[in-house]
C-alpha cells in the first residue's frame, strides 16, 4: 500500500524471514533512488510481518508511528531455553514439562498483562556505549541493561500443542516479545524460547494491506 503525501509516502512492507529491518530500508533506498527512507519500528531477522517504511517528508512521522500499539502472533516452546530467547542461538537447557497443564499456561499468561517492568534481552538492538547490545552478546560479554516499563494490553493463548504454545499479544512500543516469553518460562520454572513471531498490526495499519519489497511501485 502506498500513500502519497506532500512528496512523501508510507509503504507497508511484509518483512521476510531472515531479513533485517535495515535490509528492507537499504533495498528500498536503492529501488526508489533516495536516501530519505526509514522504518518505524525494528523487527528482528527471525520475525516476519508488518514494517512501516517512511519515504521523503513522511520520515518526519517515524516517531509518531513507532509510538503506536503493536499486535503480534507467534509460537513459543516451553521446557527449553536459549541464550537469545529465540532461535538465533541453540537450545542450552531442557526441562521436564510433564506436570505443566493448560491451566498453568493460561494463568501464567494472565500475570503478564498490564503495566509491567521488563528487562530487555541481551541480544537486542539497544545501543550501549556506541554499540548494539547484541554485538556485546555475540562477543560473549554480558552488559547491564535497565528494566523498562511496558504495557501488555492482551496476552491470549490461541493453541496448546506441547511443547509449542501459540499466542496473540497486543502491546505498547518497546515491548520485547522474547522477554515476555523468557519471563513466561521462568514463571513456570521450566524455561521457554520464542520459535515464531509475526507482527500483524501497528496502530491502524494492518499486515493484510502490506506488500513485499518486490511489489513496491516506483
Amino acid at each position: 500500500m502506498e500513500t502519497p503525501e506532500d512528496n512523501g509516502r508510507i509503504l507497508l512492507i511484509n518483512k521476510p524471514l531472515r531479513w533485517t529491518s535495515f535490509d528492507v530500508v537499504n533495498k528500498l533506498r536503492y529501488a526508489l533512488k533516495t536516501k530519505k527512507v526509514g522504518h518505524a519500528g525494528t523487527l528482528d531477522p527471525l520475525a516476519t510481518g508488518l514494517l512501516i517504511i517512511c519515504v521523503g517528508k513522511m520520515t518526519k512521522r517515524i516517531e509518531e508511528f513507532m509510538g503506536q500499539e503493536k499486535e503480534y502472533t507467534g509460537k513459543f516452546v516451553i521446557g527449553q531455553r536459549t541464550v537469545s530467547h529465540d532461535l538465533e542461538t541453540p537450545v542450552s537447557e531442557q526441562n521436564d514439562i510433564s506436570l505443566i497443564t493448560p491451566k498453568d499456561i493460561y494463568s501464567t499468561a494472565s500475570t503478564l498483562v498490564g503495566n509491567i517492568l521488563q528487562l530487555p534481552p541481551q541480544h537486542s538492538a539497544i545501543r550501549i556505549k556506541g554499540k548494539r547490545a547484541y554485538e556485546f552478546a555475540r562477543e560473549g560479554k554480558t552488559i547491564e541493561l535497565a528494566p523498562r516499563e511496558v504495557t501488555v494490553k492482551s496476552f491470549e493463548i490461541e493453541g496448546i500443542n506441547l511443547p509449542e504454545v501459540s499466542f496473540r499479544i497486543v502491546c505498547s512500543k518497546g515491548t520485547y516479545i522474547r522477554s515476555l516469553v523468557r519471563d513466561f518460562g521462568d514463571q513456570l520454572n521450566v524455561g521457554a524460547y520464542l520459535a515464531e513471531l509475526c507482527r500483524t498490526r501497528i496502530g491502524g495499519f494492518k499486515l493484510e494491506d502490506a506488500v513485499t519489497v518486490e511489489q513496491v511501485k516506483l
